[in-house]
């Protein structure tokens, strides 16, 4: 594939996994496969890289099916089935606990901490010794705003993280590609558009946070990326002690 987009991402791509070591020879990875374009684009330039580079790895889609009524696993079953992905379908309430009349202040969190859970349980029964997870550059600022507002600290979502005595590593390969680039890749390549049954897709803390980002970024075209720069040049001797 030669399109300029492409190009932009497969550079992001190779960009984080070269900076953080993210894959190596023998890995076994599993790919939390949402449904969205991020993790769409997720796995397909991970299967695609492995018939151009030295570095033998494999690749396990898991998809966590939090059990809305509208549910797209069936199509999405068949999208794997014809790309040759190897799929699994976990099939939960997660969702619905989560919008559940004892946890509406923040139905996100426990739905996204027990479908994390369940990922990294498979993983272990798949003998994998990581996991792929879609979030790209925007998600990682709108993380950092998100744990600003909402928990009153500073961090975000790390390219790279171990658990469990090293035993199992979270990677974020689309950690330097701008949402617009996944969108323009998943647009050029015809992925599947398939809607999120979720009740609050569009109405929760992150979405708030997406719209104030973009309003501001609206203002100068180098606020993103000087977001991005800020989180690895933090000055600790200007910030308040603890």
């Amino acid at each position: 594939m030669d399109s300029g987009t492409y190009k932009l991402l497969n550079s992001a791509v190779g960009k984080a996994l070269h900076q953080y070591d993210m894959i190596a020879d023998g890995d076994r990875i599993v790919v939390g496969l949402s449904g969205g374009r991020d993790s769409l684009t997720l796995m397909w330039i991970l299967n695609e890289r492995l018939r151009r580079i030295p570095v033998h790895y494999e690749l396990f889609a898991v998809h966590i099916d939090p059990g809305f009524e509208g549910s797209f696993r069936d199509l999405l079953e068949g999208y794997c089935t014809k790309m040759a992905y190897r799929l699994r379908i976990e099939c939960t309430n997660y969702g619905l606990l989560g919008h559940s009349s004892k946890n509406r202040e923040n139905p996100c969190f426990l739905c996204s901490r027990l479908r994390r859970k369940r990922l990294f349980e498979i993983a272990v029964e798949l003998g994998c010794n990581k996991v792929a997870l879609g979030h790209n550059k925007d998600d990682i600022i709108e993380t950092l705003f998100l744990n600003i507002c909402y928990a009153g600290e500073i961090s975000t979502m790390v390219p790279a993280q171990c658990f469990f005595q090293n035993s199992l590593t979270v990677i974020r390969p689309l950690a330097f590609a701008d949402e617009n680039l996944i969108r323009r890749f998943a647009e050029e390549n015809q992925f599947p558009n398939f809607i999120n049954p979720c009740p609050t897709a569009r109405v929760s803390k992150r979405q708030e946070i997406k719209r104030f980002l973009k309003q501001l970024y609206i203002g100068n075209d180098k606020i993103k990326g000087n977001i991005f720069r800020a989180m690895s040049h933090v000055k600790t001797d200007y910030l308040l002690k603890p």
